[in-house]
């Protein structure tokens, strides 16, 4: 397990892909500020999932931001985007002049408790193409990340995601990877999740 302080970026030792994180990518007063703003600004919703032929509601709340009005589908669920407010336009940008990447579309996902979650999955939607790049800031509560490859189940890692950190996941991470937040054992805070991708 890793739980890194470093402001540097860690790169993770995975094989077929690049994982990049980024333990204090915003200041603790950024990232409180974000998590209060996001908190109560944010269209929040919460869309009944089908698993094994039952619907159930999605164990957190999420939201769609982009400004192109494309919608993104998951898990039989569409979802139509509201305009970026000033606050995700802050991050965007901040996040965009690190990666060297542009983003159309940011899924938002709030993480109510311990009880909460997003089981294993890959971001691998048609709309997103064969590789995307995935861009990922949390604010709020930390939570354990868990990565497993593919094929080769040696290579797996969970990583704690901070207050303001982000995870890029690029390079083969959607093609060789998947990665799940799963339950808590232990009481959490709420938490709340910003992946940042591009539609085609």
């Amino acid at each position: 397990m890793l739980n890194l302080f470093d402001k540097e970026p860690i790169f993770l030792n995975l094989p077929d892909a690049e994982f990049i994180y980024y333990p204090n990518f915003f200041s603790k007063e950024k990232a409180d500020l974000f998590l209060k703003t996001l908190s109560k600004e944010i269209a929040w919703q919460q869309d009944d999932i089908t698993i094994f032929g039952k619907k159930i509601a999605q164990p957190r709340l999420t939201a769609l931001y982009g400004n192109d009005g494309k919608s993104y589908g998951y898990s039989n669920i569409v979802m139509q985007p509201h305009p970026f407010n000033s606050v995700l336009t802050f991050i965007k940008e901040e996040i965009e002049a690190t990666t060297n990447e542009h983003f159309t579309t940011a899924l938002l996902n709030l993480y109510r408790n311990e009880r909460d979650s997003n089981g294993w999955h890959a971001d691998n939607e048609k709309e997103l193409g064969r590789d995307p790049v995935i861009a990922s800031v949390s604010f709020g509560e930390a939570r354990m990340f868990q990565i497993k490859h593919n094929t080769k189940k040696e290579y797996k890692q969970s990583l704690l995601l901070e207050h303001g950190s982000l995870l890029v996941m690029k390079n083969g991470a959607q093609i060789h990877y998947k990665h799940q937040i799963p339950k808590a054992t232990q009481p959490k805070n709420s938490r709340i999740n910003l992946t940042f991708r591009k539609i085609l």
